[in-house]
């Protein structure tokens, strides 16, 4: 198994860190916020250091991940689970408004993993609670996807939107070019430009090299 702490640290440089949160508070405040209501109870789905969950506006806050040095990066709000994402330990079932997860599903082993996972995130939605999935594109990657040593699984958002259906979720929104492929592509990096890049659509198809879907779990929330 690979060692997520010390490939983090071999791939990531933490005075890196303030910029992409810069980035992600952005990308929260001016795009995700609008699919969470400030009342939800969230759950980042591998959290990596924490860029989303430590962003985005909920009133609980719930984190998974294998690397145990990512909960130092977590703000106090957040109920950090050290658990695979195809177990979710400690986690309750029916208990997530919204689930979320970037850059996470290409790193699985198989289709087989990745089934698994997409069925914990579904038990562990409320009916009617939302997974939002954002990730590579292996249809504008090509040779690039393989750059990361840990990329197994290459998916598009038309093969995950297929998985997504076949695991019993709903697919509401389906974006195949969102953001460009990492922080250190051609995003821009100060807030004002990010807002601006979120707001011209027609950039995301020129940059954009991630996909974006959200699919919903069928049913009525108790609530």
């Amino acid at each position: 198994m690979i060692d997520l702490a010390s490939l983090y640290r071999f791939r990531f440089d933490e005075a890196d860190l303030p910029g992409k949160m810069r980035i992600w508070r952005t990308l929260c405040a001016d795009f995700f916020q609008q699919f969470i209501p400030t009342e939800s109870t969230v759950l980042d789905v591998a959290c990596g250091y924490g860029e989303f969950i430590n962003n985005i506006e909920a009133k609980r806050k719930h984190a998974i991940d294998l690397n145990a040095d990512v909960k130092r990066f977590l703000r106090d709000d957040v109920n950090f689970h050290l658990t695979r994402a195809d177990t979710m330990e400690g986690v309750e079932s029916d208990s997530i408004d919204i689930a979320f997860t970037s850059n996470f599903l290409e790193h699985l082993e198989s289709k087989d993993v990745c089934d698994a996972v997409l069925g914990e995130v579904l038990r562990v939605l409320r009916p009617g609670g939302k997974f939002i999935v954002m990730g590579p594109n292996i249809r504008y990657l090509a040779g690039e996807y393989w750059d990361f040593y840990d990329h197994h699984l290459p998916l598009s958002n038309l093969s995950l939107e297929e998985g997504l259906a076949i695991a019993g979720f709903r697919v509401n929104t389906n974006i195949a070019r969102f953001l460009p492929y990492t922080t250190r592509s051609a995003i821009p990096q100060h807030p004002l430009l990010v807002k601006m890049y979120l707001k011209f659509r027609p950039a995301w198809h020129i940059l954009g090299r991630q996909f974006l879907l959200v699919a919903e779990k069928p049913g009525k929330s108790s609530d």
